[in-house]
């Protein structure tokens, strides 16, 4: 099925309408779980690597970057107040010395707990009132679009 011709520029083409609630959507999700998550005592950036950490125990300081996009020395600061805080350990990498794995321990996890009950929480208001198949529906909707973006991505890729 074709979108409607009507201008997507126009601000109330239902194209337009429907990609703004999408990101007022996202924010209004992201704003929600910053708040939420704070309750648990650690900063998004420190958050975020303590997640990570959960699903890929014994994480290189390298993988953690490359994971965020960000420099190693970035990562090298809030791991510092992580290990100070007593939300990881550091351990040396048996094959190699030069290299540090970073775990979670005991604190983490239990921020790692505390984080993943918010995010059930969380997602469970935002989808009151939805039924599974409507649930399924907007995940198939979504899907869609993405494919859509990365076949414009994959066009963009291919010009330069």
């Amino acid at each position: 099925m074709e979108t409607p011709e009507k201008d997507p520029q126009e601000p109330q083409s239902l194209t337009h309408q429907a990609i703004k609630l999408y990101m007022k959507t996202g924010h209004l999700h992201r704003d929600v779980l910053e708040k939420e998550v704070r309750q648990t005592g650690v900063y998004r950036s420190q958050h975020q690597i303590l997640m990570y950490l959960s699903n890929h125990p014994e994480a290189s300081q390298k993988d953690i970057a490359e994971f965020l996009g960000v420099s190693t020395a970035t990562i090298a600061v809030t791991l510092k107040k992580l290990e100070k805080a007593g939300y990881i350990l550091r351990m040396s990498d048996p094959k190699d010395n030069r290299c540090n794995r970073i775990l979670l321990s005991t604190k983490g996890e239990d921020i790692v707990t505390q984080s993943r009950e918010i995010f059930f929480r969380v997602e469970k208001s935002m989808f009151l009132g939805f039924s599974e198949k409507e649930i399924n529906e907007l995940k198939n909707f979504f899907a869609r679009m993405c494919e859509n973006l990365e076949k414009i991505n994959q066009n963009n890729n291919r010009r330069r």
